[in-house]
């Protein structure tokens, strides 16, 4: 009876479980043989038959008849009187096979034994779920929201695998209900302990790069390559693609009528502002695109320390910078050089790190992070703006600029 238990149960997980049958058996069988080796110390003289259509389960234990009162192992070594009870005619030397019952295990055993045979269908099933997400890290991926915690929102799939999409992998405009599906890219998967962790983000380069492939044609034929991607995750994006085909244009093919192509991908950022750029070997091209929308006066190229020094005309500055620095952030991303901005006319400007003696050193890295480096790009801004654009609080701002504006007085 134990035997068509244990094979019902193990039926129940087949049909749970997308395992095949000669791996179930094989788990099955496996559980069973450490079952046999901590009751009777050995298996090798077992015999296991499994039939899980039929629902039978056989265990053999193979023994060698010796002479009454000469048994060395009980395991391997049968008496001879013993071995009659089972057959009469059996004499000294021969083989005796003798079935085993479930039962004979012990009820521990068998509690355990059960117990061993969910853990190793678990176990398979964890490694089996691991490698399937595993071939998929860097693909986009559909679940749906079971549970928004504090710092991760948990998904289920349509077989009901964990995804994890923790919160700094989540766009900050983002905003899930339960039951929502969810769109992210596949980052990483783990094996913690015997449990795969599925990460999911929505913030990596990638998502960018992947939605591009699933939205545009010509992207995923191959005919536009997405040569690199930069981000500020629900603030700007910046892509640079190209084609080998001259007769097609790529950003015109990517952008679409009136930005009909990209408009799905910038909703599902969030609104986030994707500038693309046609790419180009031609580093200093590349650098003045990658600065649009502002346009170039000249540039000067320092490949050595992988710097570029930019003059633009002061009504240019501010769209070179962008809001919060973003622009110019995401250009020197894109073109691997450091960008620095400098105004037509700027011999009547004065650097601001020569104003360290009034203003203090982490003020004004606060501002040349936002690519205020000089007291006019300063003063051309609206106060408001720049408190948007930095850290600095209002009072520290309007103290800076009337420091500054002394200097041009004076």
């Amino acid at each position: 009876m134990e035997n068509l238990a244990l094979i019902e149960s193990f039926s129940d997980f087949k049909d749970d479980k997308l395992i095949d049958r000669v791996t179930l058996m094989a788990i099955l069988e496996d559980v069973l043989r450490n079952a046999l080796k901590k009751k009777y110390g050995d298996d090798d003289n077992f015999d296991i038959i499994i039939n899980p259509d039929k629902g039978d389960l056989e265990i053999w234990r193979n023994r060698i008849v010796v002479a009454n009162g000469e048994v060395e192992d009980e395991n391997q070594e049968i008496e001879l009187s013993e071995a009659q009870k089972i057959e009469p005619d059996f004499e000294v030397g021969e083989d005796v096979a003798e079935e085993v019952k479930l039962h004979q295990l012990g009820r521990r055993s068998i509690l355990a034994l059960k117990q061993n045979l969910i853990s190793k269908i678990h176990e398979h099933d964890n490694t089996n779920i691991y490698k399937q997400f595993k071939e998929l890290e860097g693909e986009i991926y559909t679940a749906e929201v079971h549970h928004i915690r504090h710092r991760a929102i948990i998904l289920l799939d349509d077989d009901g695998n964990e995804i994890i999409l923790p919160k700094d992998k989540q766009i900050p405009s983002d905003f899930f209900r339960k039951g929502e599906n969810v769109r992210g890219v596949i980052e990483s998967v783990e094996l913690k302990g015997s449990k795969p962790a599925i990460i999911m983000s929505r913030t990596s380069p990638l998502f960018l790069e992947k939605l591009f492939e699933q939205e545009i044609p010509e992207v995923f034929d191959g005919l536009i390559t997405v040569k690199s991607v930069v981000r500020i995750p629900g603030e700007k994006a910046k892509v640079a693609v190209d084609s080998y085909d001259d007769r097609i244009d790529p950003v015109g093919a990517c952008v679409g009528m009136k930005g009909s192509r990209i408009h799905g991908i910038v909703r599902e950022l969030g609104n986030e502002n994707i500038d693309v750029i046609n790419y180009t070997n031609n580093i200093q091209l590349f650098i003045t695109r990658a600065l649009s929308p502002a346009r170039v006066t000249s540039l000067k190229l320092d490949e050595e320390n992988m710097r570029a020094e930019v003059l633009l005309k002061p009504e240019e500055v501010s769209k070179a910078i962008g809001r919060g620095g973003h622009n110019i952030r995401l250009a020197g991303k894109l073109t691997g050089y450091e960008i620095d901005v400098f105004r037509e006319g700027a011999e009547e400007d004065v650097e601001l790190s020569e104003f360290s003696d009034e203003i203090e050193g982490w003020i004004i890295q606060e501002f040349s992070k936002a690519g205020l480096d000089t007291a006019k790009s300063i003063l051309e801004q609206d106060v408001n703006d720049l408190v948007k654009r930095t850290d600095l609080e209002e009072e520290t701002i309007t103290d800076v600029i009337r420091i500054l504006k002394e200097e041009f007085e004076d």
